[in-house]
């Protein structure tokens, strides 16, 4: 049943060669966002995955993290705390820059998002190097909160992102080789 869902989902998902720039093949989830079986499944997924979690956030990552860590989150009852690109947070912020497969950024977590003792989820919609997903979790880390898990909608297996998670296991639903 699970390998239908997950079926269903994959055909969703639109490739797009040479974007952002060439040598990049881009997985676009919008068509699965678009398509409200696929992205009711998705969500239904995902939360199976987050079963039992001991957790009371969900940290969603700039941008298509929103989208599903926001839904994830209303699903599970959990609180949601945006991981933002730098300059987009309006409050005082914590920042950590981070290397990924096409350039450098910056990400941000307002300081009194997290404390010690909460437990998080870590959402994306792709893993690929894991550059920043990793440094979402080292500014998770740095407020002194635990990472629980860390949630994607696509891996890209080839890249070896999940190598870079440390703190808590790493699920996906739909795996690229290859990449």
């Amino acid at each position: 049943m699970d390998d239908q869902r997950i079926k269903y989902i994959e055909s969703k998902i639109r490739s797009i060669p040479g974007y952002p720039k060439p040598g990049i093949n881009f997985r676009d989830i919008t068509p699965m966002l678009h398509d409200r079986k696929a992205f009711a499944e998705c969500i239904g997924l995902l939360k199976e995955k987050a079963n039992g979690t001991k957790a009371n956030y969900i940290v969603g990552i700039d941008a298509r993290g929103f989208i599903i860590g926001s839904a994830l989150a209303y699903s599970l009852g959990l609180g949601f705390i945006p991981a933002r690109k730098k300059g987009k947070l309006p409050y005082d912020t914590v920042s950590m820059g981070y290397e990924m497969e096409y350039g450098s950024a910056s990400m941000e977590i307002h300081s009194d998002a997290l404390k010690k003792g909460d437990v998080v989820i870590i959402v994306d919609d792709l893993l690929a190097t894991g550059g920043t997903a990793g440094t979402v979790g080292k500014l998770v880390e740095k407020l002194g909160a635990r990472i629980e898990s860390y949630l994607f909608v696509i891996e890209l297996v080839d890249l070896k992102g999940r190598e870079k998670l440390d703190g808590g296991r790493v699920a996906s639903l739909v795996s690229y080789r290859g990449e």
